[in-house]
Formats: C-alpha cells, structure tokens, sequence
C-alpha cells in the first residue's frame, strides 16, 4: 500500500486523506478560484516565476486583492511540500488559491486561502512521447476570446466534455476553436505547426491559454532562428504543416501525428525538446 502524501493548506499540513473543507468552500460551491501546475524536475519546481505571473494576473482579473498571499511564502511553502513528500526527482504540483469569504454569488470579504498539492511522477526530464498523438476537432464547444481564457480558473466544464467527448471517439486529444471558427488550442495544451522553418501559433488574443510552456517554447525557437508567427490559425495550415506538436507545462511537447487523414513528422519538435531539456539542465 502506497504512503499517504501531505497536502498544505493555507501553511498547515494535514494528510491527503485528511477532510479539510466544508460544503461552504467556494471553490466547491461557484468555482470561484485559479489554478497552477507546476513541473518538479530534480525535485524542483520549475518556472514558478512564470506561474506566479499568471496566477497574480487571474487574481487581478478575478479581483481577488492579493494582501494576504506572500508569493514567497508560497515558494518556500511549495518547496517544503516537495522535500516533506519525498520528491527527489520529477514530480507535479498543483496550487490552488480561492476565494474563502462569505456570501453567494456576492463576496461578503476578502478572505483568501490556498492549497499545495504535490505528488511524484516517473519522468524527471521531460521526454517525448514515443507514439503520435491522435487528434480531431472538437466543434460542439466554441472557446470564447476573452480574459477569462487566459488564465486558469477552476470553472473547467468545457475540458471536461471535450474530455468525455476525446474518449467516445478514441482521440487521444481534441483540437479546440474559438467563437470565431479558428484554432486556439487543445484539451490542456497550447497547440504549434511547424512548417519550413516556421513556427505558427494562435496568439493569446485568439483566446489560447498563456501557457507557461508556450512561452518557453517561443523563446527557445528564436534562439534557434525559427520564425515564430503568433497570430490566427486556421484549418488549412492544419493540412500544409510538416509537424504539429501541444505543450504543457507538465508534460513539455508531445507530438501529433494524425490528424484526419494527414500524418506529420516530429524532428523539429525534439530538437526543441533537446533544447528545453538543456536550459533546465545548464
């Protein structure tokens, strides 16, 4: 039987197994909370910076007033949470910050409370997958271009269907439009083409997810002198591209090999996984 794991709430630790919350959580009651998972490599939590950004944006977006969240507090709480659960090589964390205030719709204070989650995985590195991905779109659900989209909230019905949806149809993901038609992403992930040097994905304007991996990826192209193209992607590039890979910041890049009848390749896509393997590394 495997050990329990700790959990941290709001700086205490209590067993996963452990019942923290009552059915006045607002979290449980209106999704009235943001979300981060963060990698661990070499027991480590990667890019935190990043994941703060977006976590303080979705805040201020959220109007969630940050007073009492130290962010680095929550680093340290973050790291301490790894360290406690025994985490030397790779791992996940989820952090999650909420509203824990009175009142229905309505906040009736600002009170605010969060919860580290940590858990071991079997990578370290990140690595690709060994078979292609197969994807479709999924057309019953438009992503809407707002800024709710680019940050994590816990409202995640859309994922949810397209999750039950992907596994009705034996995808192994499903590639999402927003309400005007055009590509923007896939179930968790930020979605690349690659084509003759270039690089091509929907901005955040098109209403994509400001991944944290997206933006590594980014950066790593231009210093490899691929032409980064941000901007609307449509279905036709979807047939013209040479490689189409998704990136999260769990899982890096996983490449695509299928989409309806169009098959690509995924040499770009390690040499930018190599890439992003050594700027851990160095």
């Amino acid at each position: 039987m495997s050990t329990l794991l700790y959990i941290n709430v709001d700086g205490f630790l209590y067993k996963e197994d452990e019942k923290v919350f009552t059915v006045n959580n607002r979290a449980f009651k209106y999704g009235d909370a943001l979300f981060e998972t963060i990698r661990v490599i070499d027991g480590q939590p990667r890019f935190l910076e990043d994941h703060f950004i977006r976590l303080k944006k979705g805040m201020q977006v959220l109007k969630m007033h940050s007073a009492n969240i130290s962010f680095s507090e929550l680093k340290d709480q973050i790291v301490n949470l790894i360290e406690k659960n025994h985490i030397k090589k790779g791992g996940r964390v989820r952090l999650t910050v909420y509203r824990s205030g009175d009142g229905l719709y309505t906040p009736e204070n600002e009170g605010k409370s969060y919860v580290i989650e940590a858990y071991p995985i079997d990578e370290n590195k990140y690595t690709l997958n060994t078979n292609g991905l197969s994807v479709n779109i999924y057309n019953d659900l438009k992503r809407p271009r707002n800024i709710l989209s680019q940050i994590k909230t816990t409202n995640s019905i859309p994922h949810v269907l397209i999750g039950i949806y992907k596994k009705e149809k034996g995808l192994d993901d499903c590639i999402v439009l927003n309400d005007q038609g055009r590509i923007v992403e896939a179930l968790s992930s930020n979605i690349f083409l690659y084509k003759n040097n270039n690089l091509y994905t929907p901005s955040v304007e098109e209403g994509c997810m400001d991944g944290v991996m997206r933006k590594q990826v980014l950066q790593i192209a231009k210093e490899m002198n691929i032409n980064v193209f941000e901007g609307m992607v449509n279905g036709s590039m979807l047939l013209q591209a040479d490689e189409l890979f998704l990136t999260n910041a769990i899982s890096g890049l996983k490449w695509v090999v299928s989409y309806r009848q169009k098959r690509y390749f995924n040499k770009a896509t390690k040499e930018i996984l190599e890439r992003l393997n050594l700027s851990i590394s160095s």
